[in-house]
């Protein structure tokens, strides 16, 4: 009797695609080391522009739905971004935010400062090293000998994966920590994810997690990272180095901190916060100038202003997804 061979388990359908982003987070999937051979054994890489030769007329040809889970990491900025987000996000089951660029906007969104004029204008014109007599900015469309030439919009505001589309999931960090991929892709090929809209990080801040010294204590002046050597042993805050780990969710293992250097956010705000600048704000206006509160010398304002650029401390991969978003103009 001949045996009846079993039928290998049908696999995932995995795409990754970069929008407004730096790329680190294409880099990080490579990350996870030697559990990318659990990943293969799972599922099949359908779209992923950085290391296929897929084009995306072969994602529009794909039937709706056909993709188990799209990786979407960057920022939206372009016109083509956001296309792309809304074809994707059409062709997937699973849309899942991947990284701070599309979580929260990440480093490009610091840009909601400024405008698609201003920005222009200072990158093509106004830079020492830019020659450009004929002041030439790029346009959406311009005619040449075989035809025309096309680029996408640029949008004047940088915005998140989900102020465009729905997204089911998030993965933070700048980039995901290795163990959150791992643990995302576990949970997914075990059908075990939590409710839609998760974060797929641990429920803790940085703080959490960091196993440097704490005491409750107040501090009078704040440095910059360069201006002082940190105790490797002592909290940050408590040197007046302005570490974002209260107001940041974890799942990074600390490994900023570890390093011997402040963290900077890139975890999103913690659980139950929606903002978390404001909520860094708070916990350093907890602690700044305490001890000083009830003597003459106390003066606010001089400690508010050792904080050298507050948008980028506070608000360095999060703007985008902040209360006030961008600079309003009339």
């Amino acid at each position: 009797m001949k045996k009846i061979r079993s039928e290998e388990p049908k696999k995932l359908k995995f795409a990754f695609y970069w929008a407004g982003s730096c790329g680190g987070c294409e880099i990080a999937v490579l990350d996870i080391n030697e559990k990318i051979l659990d990943v293969v054994t799972i599922a099949e890489v359908v779209f992923w522009p950085v290391a296929m030769d897929v084009k995306y007329k072969d994602v529009d040809a794909m039937p709706d739905k056909s993709i188990d889970v799209c990786f979407f990491n960057g920022s939206v900025r372009t016109e083509e971004q956001e296309h792309m987000a809304k074809l994707l996000r059409r062709k997937s089951k699973l849309l899942i935010a991947f990284g701070a660029c599309a979580h929260l906007g990440g480093v490009p969104g610091l840009a909601n400062i400024s405008n698609k004029k201003e920005i222009f204008e200072k990158v093509y014109i106004r830079t020492p090293s830019t020659k450009n007599p004929d002041i030439t900015t790029p346009k959406t469309a311009v005619k040449v000998e075989c035809g025309e030439l096309t680029l996408p919009e640029f949008y004047d505001t940088v915005r998140t994966l989900d102020q465009t589309v729905e997204v089911d999931y998030y993965i933070p960090g700048c980039p995901p920590h290795p163990n959150l991929i791992v643990k995302a892709v576990e949970a997914i090929a075990k059908n075990e994810l939590p409710a839609k809209g998760s974060v797929l990080a641990p429920e803790k801040s940085v703080c959490d997690e960091c196993p440097r010294e704490k005491k409750e204590k107040g501090i009078s002046k704040l440095y910059r990272v360069h201006e002082i050597t940190p105790d490797p042993e002592k909290c940050f805050l408590e040197q007046g180095i302005i570490c974002m780990g209260p107001a940041t969710r974890g799942g990074c293992e600390a490994r900023c901190i570890n390093a011997n250097m402040p963290c900077t956010g890139c975890g999103g705000p913690c659980p139950n916060e929606i903002e978390q600048g404001a909520s860094m704000i708070s916990a350093l206006s907890s602690i700044l100038g305490l001890d000083e509160e009830k003597g003459e010398s106390y003066d606010a304002e001089k400690l508010i202003n050792q904080i050298k650029d507050p948008l980028g401390t506070f608000y360095w991969y999060s703007l985008p997804a902040a209360l006030i978003r961008r600079r309003i103009r009339k």
